[in-house]
């Protein structure tokens, strides 16, 4: 383990990355200091999480996403690094107290690498939020057309469902392109087919009641050294490459 990006916690300031794969790629919500792209490797992406407090009701749950293992997956996202304990309560509110979700620590691998920035090629500890069967508001694997027409009629709090959904596949096709997932990437296909079937007009879906901004992120990508890989969401040992510098 990277000393330098190891979890810090002398005094009252300290410091963690935090893995977002969800809302948290396009909305974190709260302050940080640096936003880079990468991925975990493990696990894979899944719309088997229901939601009652921000993108459905209790009689309409919403469809959002968490992580399920998988020993060949890869899921891609960003690590915002954090100082001080008010971000970490806002995600626990957020995240676990009216999500469901639990926290672990799992190894995040940056996409850019650069000695100036401090940022190398290895992988260092980052703070990810997880659904698990265990949650209350747990969905489970359901047909994927199912998943898409709850996410087309779900609305809640803090916008649509379809918002939450495709906001998050616009995210991987801006930041990372080449980037494969395919649970993602179909899902929205179906979502977007049956917004177009109902003669509804996609953008009034888009617009919720938190308002994204621009995220920097990767800032240091001017001076990289790049770390190559296979883009993909599910890759074999043997087509897996990172370059440590």
């Amino acid at each position: 383990m990277d000393v330098q990006n190891a979890p810090t916690t002398g005094g009252s300031t300290p410091t963690v990355w935090v893995f977002g794969y969800g809302s948290l790629c396009w909305y974190p919500g709260f302050e940080y200091t640096d936003c880079i792209t990468g991925y975990i490797r493990g696990y894979v992406r899944r719309f088997w999480q229901g939601n009652v407090t921000h993108r459905g009701t209790k009689e309409k749950p919403g469809r959002v996403a968490t992580l399920i293992e998988d020993k060949e997956g890869i899921t891609w996202g960003c690590a915002f690094r954090v100082t001080g304990s008010h971000a970490l309560d806002y995600l626990q509110q957020r995240e676990c107290t009216l999500g469901g979700y639990v926290t672990e620590y799992i190894k995040f691998y940056p996409r850019i690498a650069t000695e100036q920035s401090g940022i190398s090629g290895e992988a260092f500890p980052a703070l990810v939020y997880i659904a698990t069967p265990k949650n209350e508001h747990w969905i489970g694997e359901e047909p994927l057309l199912v998943t898409a027409r709850q996410i087309v009629e779900c609305r809640g709090p803090s916008g649509h469902n379809v918002e939450y959904l495709v906001r998050l596949a616009m995210f991987m096709r801006d930041e990372l392109p080449g980037a494969c997932d395919e649970h993602l990437f179909e899902l929205e296909g179906l979502v977007r087919r049956f917004v177009a079937e109902a003669n509804v007009q996609l953008e009034l879906l888009l617009v919720g009641n938190v308002t994204p901004h621009r995220i920097r992120r990767d800032t240091h990508e001017e001076v990289r050294r790049h770390v190559t890989f296979e883009y993909t969401s599910r890759v074999p040992d043997t087509k897996l490459r990172c370059l440590h510098i």
